[in-house]
Order: C-alpha cells, then structure tokens, then sequence
C-alpha cells in the first residue's frame, strides 16, 4: 500500500512521545514493504516554506511546510492568551494545512492515510483527506480536540474552559474540521472513553491499541548497579508535568537517594538551579533514545507524577522494556499500563505525601524490586512494535478495502 501519514510535528522537530510514535510506526511499515510518505511542519524559512516539499529522505519521504499561522507550534508556550485563542481559530480553519494536503495527495495518490496530532498543522486536515475520497485513520494521543491547550487538570475538571458554551462551539468546530474519520485508534481505553463521553468520534469505529515500544532489541538489566536508589524523571519539564511535586516529595525523603532529570522545557532553569544546590538531584538535559536507554538500566524506578490527564506516556513503556518498575500518578490512561505493586506503584495525582511514601517504598525495598526484572519485561512484550504494526495493517486493509 502507498500510506501517508501526517503529524503537527515528526523528528527532528518533536517535544513529546506523539511524534516518536509517527516516526516508529512510518519506518516499520516502509521496512515492511509498504510505499510511505510523511507530512508535517516546520518553522516559517521564508515564502518557500509555505509550499510542502520533500526536505529529506530516511526511509520514507519527509515533506514540511510553515502553516500559515501567527506563530510556530512549538513557541505556543511563551504567547499571551489571546494570541493563542486567535491561533486556534485560524487552526481550524487550516486553510495552509488543506492546501498542502490536496497538494501532496495529488502528487503521491496514497490508497489510505494516517493522522497522528493535528493541531498545529490544521485540525481541518482530517476533513480534506475525506473530501479528497482518501481513506482516513486517525490515532489520538492526547485530549486537545475537546480541550485546546492539550491539558485537563486533575481537581480542575469543571473549571474554566472545560465546561459551558466554549467548549460546546470548541468541540463543535473540531467535529466539523475532522469531519468523519473512518477509524480512530486510541492508546487507551480512558481516550476513547473520554471523546465518546464528549460526542466525538462516535460515528466512527474505535480500536484500543496501545502505544508501540520502541523498535531496537533492548535486554533487560540484568542485576542492579551499586550505589544509591536512582529514580529517574523522563519528559517535558513543565509544571503540568509534576516536576514541582516531585521535587517536594524528594525533600520529605532521607536516604542515599539521586534524582536523574532528563528533557527540556519551560522548568529548565528551575532544574539547573535546583541541582547545583542539591547534590541529590542530577540533571541531564535532552538525550538521544539509545543514551536513554542506557541510563534507565542503572535505574531503580522511573517516576511519571503528572498533574494532568495522560493518555498512555512513552516513557512508561520504555521503563518496563528495561524491567525498571514506574512510580506514577493514578490518572488517565496510566492505570492500564501499570499494576499497582506488581509493575510499580500509583499514587494521587498532585499528593506530595502519596508520592514522598512510594519513593521511601522504592528505596527501602530497592534490592527485591529488582529481582523483578524479568516479570516487568514480560509486560513489555505485548508492546512489541511488530505486534502493533500487525494489527495496525489489519485496519489499514479493512479501511482500504
């Protein structure tokens, strides 16, 4: 099949596991035989930016292009409010992002085509592929169709934007602009829930498949690294993502303990700050996937205590191939990843106590937890990428027949 994916952003402009997952899933099914094509984004260069073209060529064709919009997705997190309301309503519309799409499918002829995130690229990217009699599959990763900054906050379900009329004409659009897809894949059960419960999504058909691992061959540790409990936090280093919990939580606990921090993010400076006086924590920026991986087999826990609603983290699945337990926050979809003492711990999300207790739990216990290595690989493996690759052609034939 000749298969077209399209994501807001794809390596090397990326910021979170949506767009590893392109990425993964593009270069397993073009090693798979199938013709594969990639469109996406890129900052504003000039007028040829605005027009897609073929930048580069790993595996599979890589088109970018600048939406036209007041400002590049990646920068959103700097811009006042109303600048950022305004770039919603012009995203969509995505007048550029159609634009693009009609082009490039006019030029590749695709038999079906995938959307990851949308937003960013032009939400009304979904209802011109349909237009153009395409084939349409979309995958979720996160709640901001229904709410636009990407964000539900745990305790603030009802507050603000979430509820009344905004809303309703936000979900509205986006039902417009995505029009009908003919399947959406959902990582997890608590996403589909979650839209369906909002009215979207409901005329098309859903399938749960969670989030693929990553491709490489990866052995498990093999016993545990002397020296201190070292917990490891992964991710965007903002606040939604429990940075600050984490931090409060790590000065309630005593012990030989190391806190490794790795990405990058709007906390950047709040971390650097924060181990250079405090020799507990160690911080390490952004790292490629295989340095990644190196580092997490000298882990005792990773810890992913977001604050908001996620939908089924990457990191977590990177941990558990590994064999390294997850301490994490009970919300969204994590709870289906994680078996509360058996592949790691849950705790309240935002309880700095809960989070301080599982912490302890992990350092007292840091010896036995590791003779579980093997257990926690195990529910790694229904992750395999091929076994997602599988079942993701299955729907592609469905759609394309």
């Amino acid at each position: 099949m000749k298969i077209g994916i399209v994501s807001n952003l794809y390596p090397p402009e990326a910021r979170g596991g949506a767009e590893l997952v392109a990425q993964r899933v593009a270069d397993r099914l073009y090693e798979r035989g199938h013709d594969v094509f990639v469109l996406t984004t890129q900052p504003f260069e000039g007028v040829r930016s605005l027009f897609p073209r073929v930048r580069e060529r790993h595996m599979e064709a890589v088109y970018r292009f600048y939406p036209c919009n007041l400002y590049y997705l990646k920068s959103d997190g700097r811009m006042p409010f109303v600048l950022k309301a305004l770039w919603h309503v012009i995203d969509l519309i995505g007048f550029c992002g159609r634009r693009a799409m009609r082009q490039v499918i006019a030029d590749e002829q695709p038999d079906v085509i995938l959307t990851h995130n949308l937003k960013g690229i032009g939400v009304a990217v979904g209802r011109e592929i349909q237009l153009q009699d395409v084939p349409h599959v979309h995958t979720l990763h996160d709640v901001q169709l229904s709410v636009p900054s990407g964000l539900l906050i745990a305790g603030k379900e009802d507050k603000g934007l979430n509820v009344g009329k905004p809303r309703e004409w936000y979900e509205r659009a986006v039902t417009w602009a995505m029009g009908r897809p003919d399947v959406i894949v959902s990582p997890s059960q608590f996403l589909a829930d979650f839209y369906h419960e909002r009215g979207l999504f409901n005329d098309s058909r859903t399938e749960i498949l969670p989030n693929p691992l990553p491709p490489d061959e990866i052995e498990p540790r093999m016993k545990r690294v002397d020296g201190p409990t070292r917990l490891f936090f992964v991710g965007q280093l903002e606040r939604h993502k429990g940075v600050v919990e984490l931090f409060r939580a790590l000065d309630r606990v005593e012990g030989d303990i190391e806190l490794h921090v790795v990405g990058e993010g709007a906390l950047s400076q709040f971390v650097t700050e924060r181990a250079a006086r405090d020799k507990r924590v160690k911080y390490h920026g952004f790292v490629s996937l295989g340095h990644l991986i190196s580092m997490l087999s000298t882990a005792d826990a990773v810890v992913v205590p977001s604050t908001c609603y996620e939908n089924s983290p990457t990191v977590i699945y990177e941990a558990f191939q590994v064999g390294v337990p997850v301490i994490a926050s009970d919300i969204g979809g994590i709870p289906e990843l994680i078996e509360h003492g058996e592949t790691g711990w849950l705790v309240e999300p935002g309880n700095v106590d809960a989070l301080a207790k599982a912490i302890r739990r992990c350092h007292e216990r840091r010896e036995s937890w590791c003779e579980t290595t093997r257990t926690i690989n195990e529910r790694a493996k229904p992750y395999h990428i091929d076994r997602y690759v599988d079942r993701l052609e299955e729907i592609l034939r469905d759609v394309v027949g």
